[in-house]
This record gives structure tokens, C-alpha cells and sequence, in this order.
């Protein structure tokens, strides 16, 4: 057995490889000390092991396979029948099966294609549109529904209703299921990549723009948002301007959209502080408040 000490374990494992003329599998080795960054680098330990190479490959082959054989002998003169029965079955697990490797291949390819298609272009060339040259909404309605099936399915979440209605070149999308809840998320973090995800899809594809409801989480977060700003909206009234405070994720866009419906002709619009946060800011129009 050699000493072999540095300033990490696998700079030593190192050391004794190429001292000792072996591979990482063929060391034999004890750890004497852990390395040790001690305090403020000072009273720092070094990594010290002590090692020797193993027998050579073929010679350790040999002797296991010499052990596992004497075993395996011993064991059949006990319980012949029993042994018997476990060769067949570790046989049978180790054969392959191209059925079943071609099943989760094409599973997997299948997985994979969803994804892709979703956001691939060329595959819905279909303007949908009628013989008149308006927009089939209900044909679209369908298409979509079925796309955000396939994304569910294809996901970890279980979602077992999907509903889709086109108005006014808005799609109200609503998502509901036993993962409902994680599909929102903590804060509603998941739920606002979400609407990230398809908005880029129907806007850049149809030309869309999209409200998501999952389980009624967008009504109940629009009427806490109501209720939130209306000392802001009453301040607004007496002052001519105002802001809310920090608000989170989606929020922040219900703020925005709810201040502009109750002051269409003031500016309305988000601000960020320095720590990042975001609130809604109302003024006059050619105000300079901050």
C-alpha cells in the first residue's frame, strides 16, 4: 500500500492511477483523511488515502468468475428446482424484445411530433376560412381544442377538460382537471408560462389573442384584483393620478386592463421599480410623475 495525499480526493485517485499504472476500476484504496478547507484558509487539510492496484483485469475475471461459479454449484446441489426457475427468469429478462423496444420507440416519437407540430407552421396551412371569406370560428374553435388536447395529454398534468371559444379575434381558453391546481402553480408562476406559451402559438399562427381560465382561477384573481384597487381608483378621483403597489405575474396585467376600463382617458400603464417589481401607474397624459 502507497501514501498518496492532495488538496481534493480526486486529485489523489489521480496521483495513484498513474503512480501505480492502473485505471480508476483496478484501485484499491482507503481513505487515511478528508480534505478540509479549515477557516479563512488557514489550518486546511489535504485529502491522504492509502492505495494499491488491484489484480490484473483477467486475473480478478478469472477469480470472480471461479467464486460465482463454486456458488452457483452449491446452490443448485440444495435447491435444484428453485435455481432452475431463476435462471429461467433471469434469462427471460435479459432476451430483447423488439416488440416492445418498437412500441416505446414509436411512443416516444409520437410524444415528440406532438410537441413539434405545435409549433410547427407548415403543418396548419388551412386559412379557415367559409365560401363567403369570413373566418370558420367554429372550425378553428375545434382545431385549437384539439392541439391543446394533444400538449395535455403528451404533458405530466391531468387535464380532462378543454374549451375553446374565438370572439372577436380573442380565444377564451378554459383548462380544468384533477392537476388544475398544478397547472397554476405557487403565485401562479406555471399558469402565467402558460399563457406565455399560447399566446406565441395563436398569435403568431391566427393572429389571436388569448384569455386563460384554468378552475376559475382567472375570475377569482380578477375580483381580488377589484377589490385591491379601488382605494387606487378613489385616489385617482381626487388626486388625478395614482399607483398601486407591487404586484406579481398575472396580476399585474388584471390591474392594468381593470385601471384602463375605469380610466380610458388617462395613461395607464406598467412601471418597474429597481428591485424588479412591477405596479400599474395613472396620470394625466402629458405628466411626468413618477
Amino acid at each position: 500500500m502507497k501514501k498518496f495525499e492532495a488538496m481534493t480526493l480526486e486529485e489523489t485517485y489521480r496521483l495513484a492511477c498513474d503512480a501505480l499504472g492502473c485505471s480508476m476500476s483496478e484501485l484499491r484504496y482507503e481513505i487515511v483523511q478528508y480534505p478540509s478547507k479549515g477557516i479563512l484558509g488557514f489550518f486546511a487539510k489535504p485529502a491522504v488515502i492509502v492505495a494499491m492496484r488491484e489484480n490484473s483485469p483477467s486475473e480478478g475475471r478469472k477469480q470472480r468468475d471461479y467464486q460465482a461459479a463454486s456458488a452457483k454449484k452449491a446452490k443448485t446441489k440444495e435447491h435444484p428446482a428453485t435455481d432452475s426457475v431463476r435462471e429461467e427468469k433471469s434469462e427471460a429478462k435479459e432476451m430483447n424484445f423488439p416488440g416492445e423496444e418498437k412500441t416505446l420507440t414509436t411512443e416516444t416519437e409520437s410524444h415528440e411530433a406532438i410537441i413539434e407540430n405545435f409549433f410547427d407552421e407548415s403543418s396548419s396551412e388551412t386559412q379557415h376560412k367559409s365560401d363567403s371569406g369570413t373566418v370558420d370560428e367554429e372550425a378553428l374553435q375545434k382545431e385549437i381544442e384539439n392541439r391543446i388536447k394533444e400538449l395535455m395529454e403528451v404533458s405530466c398534468f391531468d387535464i380532462d377538460t378543454v374549451e375553446v371559444d374565438v370572439v372577436e379575434k380573442t380565444a377564451y381558453i378554459f383548462l380544468d382537471g384533477e392537476d388544475a391546481a398544478l397547472i397554476i402553480g405557487k403565485e401562479g408562476y406555471r399558469y402565467n408560462a402558460l399563457s406565455y406559451l399560447l399566446f406565441n402559438w395563436l398569435h403568431s399562427r391566427y393572429d389571436l389573442y388569448i384569455k386563460l381560465e384554468v378552475a376559475q382561477f382567472l375570475t377569482t384573481q380578477e375580483e381580488m384584483i377589484r377589490h385591491k384597487i379601488q382605494p387606487v381608483i378613489e385616489h385617482v378621483h381626487r388626486e388625478g393620478w395614482g399607483r398601486t403597489r407591487p404586484l406579481d405575474g398575472i396580476l399585474v396585467q388584471i390591474a392594468l386592463e381593470q385601471l384602463r376600463e375605469a380610466f380610458p382617458d388617462k395613461y395607464v400603464g406598467i412601471k418597474r421599480q429597481r428591485d424588479g417589481s412591477r405596479y400599474v401607474l395613472i396620470n394625466e397624459f402629458n405628466s411626468r410623475r413618477q
